[in-house]
């Protein structure tokens, strides 16, 4: 039931993904960490009290969310087996993001591709910190290929890591680590300190998913008759190539997949940050080049969640 249950949520996020109206974990650990955080503003006006509120912060978020996670799914199945059952399809479902990341990468190209430049900008802005103004074509596919390369492994992998370590509770943990990332693990002024921890240990979290991607990525190429070579080649040569000790294992496999270069300078809260290179520029990025990553996204998923699957029954059989 299990195994089956990771499927059927697996599913799910492909068929129908994040509806925006539907209740979801996710905006609820948004306005927990959002309340923390003023009251942790409040308390802590040095840069060394926000840090250690920053860690108080990261332990309330994450120790809560796989507390209620678990008592939720034990009260369910308590009542009902399959009441419990259909509770952690609905967890693992919620910890997934492969539809969102694919119709958020979707809503960018299609304008760009009816010549609507200044709206597939505006569509971008909504999922990157870089400023998205003025950027042209080429700079706004390799953006968006960017994106859905480093998020296949937090939107995807990594929850699907920690499923198979410690069931839907502690993806949902995870889910609370990537979330405090996202909103507080900035490295400008506002959040440098505050933020410290929960950057850091998103890294930690992601340090083996993140791996683990370059490897799954390099697989999806050659089921999808990519470079698959490359991919390894590039991932493994460029794996250093960002600020970010995870980023680039992703990012430098999807590179090398599709003969592309990515990285360079970008303009982040109006600082111009120059960023080392990604890949080889065998050809010029190409819009085709998005929905080719998201290929490559959705087949190294399938492809963890069936490894995953087959070390879960190695580990401690189908139940």
């Amino acid at each position: 039931m299990t195994l089956l249950a990771w499927c059927l949520a697996w599913a799910l996020d492909f068929v129908i993904g994040d509806p925006q109206h539907w209740p979801h974990p996710v905006r609820w650990m948004g306005n927990l960490i959002s309340t923390v955080q003023r009251v942790v503003r409040r308390l802590c006006r040095s840069d060394r009290a926000l840090r250690l509120g920053g860690g108080v912060m990261w332990l309330v978020v994450v120790g809560l969310t796989y507390g209620v996670a678990w008592g939720v799914l034990a009260l369910a199945a308590k009542i009902h087996p399959w009441l419990g059952w259909g509770v952690e399809v609905w967890m693992i479902f919620t910890v997934l993001a492969g539809r969102c990341l694919a119709r958020s990468a979707q809503d960018v190209e299609r304008p760009l591709r009816e010549g609507d430049i200044a709206e597939s900008r505006r569509k971008l802005s909504w999922i990157v910190g870089r400023d998205t103004s003025q950027l042209q074509p080429e700079q706004i596919n390799r953006a968006v290929v960017e994106t859905v390369a480093e998020n296949t492994v937090d939107g995807i992998i990594a929850p699907l890591f920690f499923l198979l370590l410690g069931g839907a509770p502690l993806a949902m943990a995870y889910k609370a680590v990537n979330t405090l990332d996202s909103m507080v693990g900035y490295k400008h002024e506002k959040y440098r300190a505050i933020g410290m921890v929960s950057a850091r240990l998103d890294d930690v979290a992601n340090f083996i998913p993140a791996r683990l991607s370059w490897l799954f990525i390099s697989a999806a190429a050659w089921v999808c008759r990519f470079d698959a070579g490359r991919a390894l080649r590039i991932g493994w040569r460029d794996r250093r190539n960002h600020s970010s000790p995870n980023c680039a294992w992703p990012e430098a496999a999807v590179a090398g997949a599709l003969g592309i270069r990515l990285g360079g300078p970008n303009d982040y809260f109006g600082e111009r940050v120059e960023k080392p290179w990604i890949g080889d520029a065998r050809r010029a990025i190409e819009i085709d080049d998005i929905s080719r990553t998201i290929r490559l996204m959705w087949v190294s998923s399938t492809l963890a969640l069936l490894l995953f699957m087959a070390a879960r029954v190695w580990l401690v059989g189908i139940a």
